[in-house]
């Protein structure tokens, strides 16, 4: 069967996640639903780099499936795109080996995290980024992202719940940019996540920015594992899947 990959971006505030769920709205049912309807009603299952939660946004998410007969890409990404609800757009469709996987063969996943340091919230930033008004000392916030930086075990950051066995990751940078006086934006680039892995970063940083937390909490945490010194999980709408990145060589047909 001809196999596809395709690049889409969404809203994730109206959806329960990206998995398919039982009486839950998500980002895969609805594109699995478009996507059956053009192949004449046969079902056509999806595969993504990885599944976002609930509330979580995507700029560059990467997905791939199957049709029994070869289509035109351009035309099938117009099919896609129009079809698709407004929350959901598909930038890409490219034609790729039938040994393409794109979960498994994903080699870089860029995250981007914005936050409000605002002293009222408002009302048009907050489905896409986490209100935040304590004051934040960034050159610590700074110091504590370079204990991310490298390859660890991240057990300790990541949620309960995750079938994943092996938790070694490796992150190839952390960036704290300030776009304006009140917006900041957190850069995690590195080979993978782990489920909430972000997120857990997101809250640990917070607190230590906010002088709640040590600056070597992330340190101390990766070290023993300790999950009763991070900080929470952050929330989910300030949270972007920005890129995922193959071995092109690898989607070659």
């Amino acid at each position: 069967m001809p196999r596809y990959k395709a690049t889409i971006q969404y809203d994730g505030t109206n959806y329960a996640g990206f998995q398919r769920q039982t009486n839950a709205r998500s980002i895969q049912e609805t594109i699995e639903t478009v996507l059956t309807r053009l192949n004449g009603g046969q079902s056509v299952v999806i595969h993504p780099s990885g599944r976002t939660d609930s509330g979580v946004h995507a700029l560059g998410q990467v997905i791939h499936f199957d049709l029994p007969q070869a289509r035109d890409t351009e035309k099938l990404r117009f099919a896609l795109d129009t079809q698709c609800p407004s929350d959901i757009s598909v930038s890409q469709v490219e034609s790729v080996s039938d040994t393409f996987h794109a979960r498994y063969l994903a080699t870089e996943k860029t995250y981007h995290y914005y936050v409000d340091t605002s002293v009222y919230r408002s009302p048009f930033k907050r489905l896409y980024s986490a209100h935040y008004t304590f004051t934040l000392d960034l050159d610590k916030m700074r110091q504590a992202a370079q204990d991310i930086v490298g390859t660890h075990d991240f057990t300790v950051f990541c949620a309960v719940g995750s079938p994943v066995e092996d938790k070694t990751r490796t992150v190839h940078e952390v960036v704290i940019e300030e776009l304006s006086p009140t917006e900041l934006r957190f850069v995690f680039r590195g080979n993978g996540f782990l489920y909430k892995m972000v997120r857990l970063l997101m809250g640990t940083l917070l607190r230590i920015g906010a002088g709640k937390l040590p600056i070597d909490t992330i340190q101390t945490a990766l070290k023993t594992q300790d999950k009763k010194i991070i900080g929470p999980t952050a929330h989910p709408e300030g949270l972007f899947l920005v890129e995922v990145r193959y071995d092109e060589e690898k989607n070659e047909i």
